[in-house]
């Protein structure tokens, strides 16, 4: 018999990779900069003219997040904020986990006292 482990986010510290390199435009809207390494990646470079570096550009939700994660709030802090700041939102937690999750999938974030790849 196999036990399901279930994931606490809330307990969970986001900390932004740093070699993830960002800025924040006078609007308060946070463009995050992707540079693409490795072997298939400059095969696509050079054969599919993709770009080096992508930027993605958040939406006012995403850049308020990006910007209040300070590497020792966990994620039932950063939901407090979200709703001092946005209270007329629904379902703003699990909102905010499934934007964690897919910063951390993209290895934008990792969680604190985790090992990264």
């Amino acid at each position: 018999m196999s036990k399901k482990i279930s994931k606490n986010y809330l307990d969970y510290i986001p900390v932004k990779n740093p070699e993830v390199e960002y800025e924040t435009a006078e609007n308060g809207r946070v463009t995050v900069f992707i540079e693409w390494k490795g072997f298939y990646h400059r095969i696509a470079q050079k054969f599919f003219h993709r770009p080096r570096v992508s930027d993605i550009k958040m939406d006012e939700l995403g850049s308020f997040v990006w910007l209040i994660i300070d590497d020792e709030k966990d994620v039932h802090q950063l939901s407090k904020e979200l709703d001092a700041k946005f209270p007329k939102m629904e379902k703003s937690l699990s909102r905010l986990i499934k934007f964690l999750e897919i910063l951390h999938d993209n290895h934008l974030i990792y969680w604190k006292g985790e090992k990264r790849k």
